[in-house]
């Protein structure tokens, strides 16, 4: 397919087109990831106020917000209505110069919208129509509302956060969005990879609730195949691996994961605990669980006598340990700068706009990202372009809101 991407970019998904059918943060995500790595991504968006992530406070100006651009760098937009059935014809114009149509419309609303594989295949036999939605298109929940917290709360994940003795606990981020929107993401580049090697497209799914419930993987065979009932553990401690949590030090805390023996030995031998090394109670994970009472306390009562940076000193690169960072500090770590995990552009409105980068490094130069898009700024130039509208034809769409 023909793509916005200069010619000779040295992008993995030059020529890749997408249009997204998208809203808020699980579905915008998905396409930003891809966009990073140079696919075409055109929003389609309601004439009448686009993207409902554009009024997402506290930044906002017009119909664009700071929440919005985090979730929409690179992508065009292309306004049209397409409840209207002019609208939908020139969607299916469009199909046919695409590679891949994606939603995160709620449940049945892609059936509702047309927007089905079996409804777009006679305009693009190849295109691959990609759902990321809450609960899944078919089900008794499939046309329930969803959100990432509804999810988290739903799917056991918040049930298992926080001490034991306080209440449920959500992720303090998305979690499940974003994990939500990297699956989808593989989920389209998993059926472009059959449509060009077939010349078949497909339907192909994933959902918020089927994503979190993945997240659950080993807590829930444990429940499912021996009866495990989870339980919230102080300090955020891992289920059976000790010492695998936080640790109160004299001025912080610091996080200590010893996920194999040889770390365990190393942490004790870094502490000067040799009484603790000597142990054969805590030889091995088994014992170390079996007792964990009784090492912990050790242990936690020699974390207080020292500050974080004396034991980040003694521990890192030895243990896997770390700082309980503020975002800020987070941000400021060196290793952030190492990776290029900062991208930043101007901005007519909010100036020079700093985010993070996707998660996926890719070979070449890197160009520099451009902000999201206003609402419509590419409708006239792609439906000229891609869909082969006249000029005295886009007026008359004009003129009766079926685009903007």
């Amino acid at each position: 397919m023909e793509s916005g991407v200069p010619p000779g970019a040295d992008s993995p998904l030059a020529g890749v087109r997408i249009l997204a059918v998208e809203q808020y943060g699980a579905g915008p995500f998905a396409t930003m990831v891809l966009a990073d790595l140079g696919a075409e991504v055109i929003k389609i968006e309601p004439p009448d106020g686009g993207d409902i992530g554009r009024r997402v406070p506290p930044w906002t100006v017009d119909d664009d917000s700071l929440f919005f651009q985090s979730l929409n760098r690179g992508k065009k937009s292309v306004a049209i209505d397409l409840k209207h059935p002019d609208g939908k014809a020139l969607f299916g114009r469009l199909v046919a110069r695409s590679d891949v149509v994606f939603s995160n419309a709620r449940g049945t609303s892609p059936e509702r919208l047309g927007i089905t594989y079996e409804q777009l295949k006679r305009h693009n036999p190849a295109v691959v129509c990609a759902f990321l939605t809450g609960f899944g298109r078919r089900g008794p929940r499939a046309d329930q509302p969803a959100y990432d917290y509804i999810v988290q709360a739903m799917s056991g994940m918040a049930a298992m956060g926080g001490e034991p003795d306080g209440p449920p606990v959500r992720a303090g981020v998305s979690v499940v969005d974003f994990s939500a929107g990297l699956a989808a993401a593989v989920a389209m580049l998993a059926g472009l990879h059959r449509a060009r090697a077939t010349g078949r497209g497909c339907d192909i799914d994933t959902s918020l609730f089927a994503t979190a419930l993945n997240l659950t993987n080993y807590l829930a065979s444990w429940t499912m195949t021996r009866g495990y009932h989870p339980r919230r553990q102080p300090r955020g401690a891992h289920p059976s691996i000790v010492p695998s949590q936080l640790f109160e030090t004299a001025d912080g805390w610091v996080m200590v994961m010893c996920q194999t023996d040889a770390f365990f030995h190393e942490l004790v031998q870094r502490m000067d605990l040799s009484d603790v090394a000597a142990d054969a109670r805590f030889a091995d994970m088994a014992g170390r669980l079996k007792h964990k009472d009784e090492l912990l306390t050790r242990l936690e009562r020699e974390f207080k006598q020292h500050n974080v940076a004396d034991w980040l000193a003694r521990l890192e690169g030895g243990v896997p340990v770390a700082p309980v960072n503020d975002l800020v500090q987070a941000l400021a770590d060196p290793q952030v700068d190492a990776l290029g995990l900062i991208v930043e552009y101007d901005h007519p409105e909010f100036g020079r706009v700093k985010q993070v980068a996707g998660p996926v490094q890719t070979f070449g130069e890197r160009a520099d990202p451009l902000p999201g898009p206003a609402l419509g700024a590419d409708t006239s130039d792609l439906l000229r372009g891609l869909a082969g509208v006249s000029e005295a034809e886009l007026q008359e769409l004009l003129s009766r809101g079926v685009v903007a």
